[in-house]
C-alpha cells in the first residue's frame, strides 16, 4: 500500500528501507524488501498470520494450504500480502501497483522467486480493476490494503464484487471498521456491499482493523 506521491525520475532505481519475513510455506523465512517510500506501511507479521489462518480455514479446511487459488493483490505496496499466498500455494497471484519504485521492487522480486504464477501490473488500481471487469479472468481472493486516508476502501471493494468468484473471499485492511465504512458511506454503496458481502472475521491490532468477507450468492 503506497500513498499518492509526484511521479519519480523514470530511471530511478527503488531503495530499501527494511524488509518483512514470508512467514509460512515454500518460501517461508524469505525477506521480502521494502521500498523506500513515504506512507508505504507493510502488513505486520501479526496481522498476516491471522489473516491467513483465517484463510487456510475458509479455503480448504484449518492446516491446509492455498492450493488453487487466484489471487489479486489490487494495492501490493512491497507485496508482502500475495507474496505470502503464492508461498501458501496459491496458483495465480496478481500484483496492482501504481508507484514506479515499488513496481520496480516488485518487479525485482519476482524475477528472483522465478515463479511463472506471479504477475505485476503497473497502473492505478481502480482503473485496471476497471479494466479486469471486462475480461473474464476471475479471482478466489482480492486483497485490498490502499492507503489509509485514500478514500478507495469501498471503490475497490464495489469494483472486486464482479471480479470474485462464487463466494470468493475479500480481504479489507484500514483504520476503520468495515461497518464505520458502510455508515459513511452514501446509501446506494452501503446498499450494494452490504448485500454482496458478508464479514467472517474482524479483528484489531493497534490502529489496523482488518477483516475477511465473502461474497454473497448471487
Amino acid at each position: 500500500m503506497t500513498k499518492p506521491s509526484h511521479p519519480r525520475e523514470p530511471n530511478k532505481l527503488a531503495r530499501a528501507q527494511g524488509s518483512v519475513r514470508i512467514i509460512a510455506g515454500r518460501w517461508r523465512s524469505r525477506q521480502v524488501a521494502v521500498p523506500a517510500i513515504e506512507g508505504l506501511r507493510p502488513t505486520p507479521d501479526r496481522v498476516r498470520q491471522t489473516l491467513f489462518d483465517w484463510l487456510q480455514h475458509f479455503w480448504a479446511g484449518q492446516g491446509q494450504d492455498l492450493s488453487g487459488m487466484r489471487v489479486l493483490d489490487a494495492f501490493a505496496g512491497s507485496g508482502a500480502l500475495g507474496f505470502e499466498a503464492a508461498s501458501r500455494g496459491a496458483s495465480h497471484v496478481s500484483f496492482l501497483e501504481q508507484h514506479p519504485l515499488a513496481s520496480q521492487m516488485l518487479a525485482r522480486h519476482i524475477a528472483s522467486f522465478q515463479a511463472a504464477h506471479l504477475q505485476l501490473i503497473s497502473g492505478h488500481a481502480l482503473r485496471i480493476m476497471e479494466r479486469l471487469n471486462r475480461g473474464v479472468e476471475r479471482f478466489d481472493l482480492v486483497l485490498l490494503d490502499p492507503p489509509f486516508a485514500s478514500q478507495l476502501h469501498l471503490p475497490a471493494a464495489q469494483l472486486a464484487i464482479p471480479l470474485l468468484s462464487e463466494a470468493g473471499l475479500l480481504y479489507v485492511e484500514s483504520d476503520q471498521s468495515w461497518d464505520e465504512h458502510l455508515r459513511m458511506a452514501n446509501e446506494p454503496a452501503r446498499e450494494l456491499l452490504t448485500h454482496a458481502f458478508m464479514v467472517l472475521r474482524q479483528a484489531k491490532a493497534g490502529s489496523v482493523h482488518y477483516h475477511l468477507l465473502q461474497k454473497n450468492s448471487a
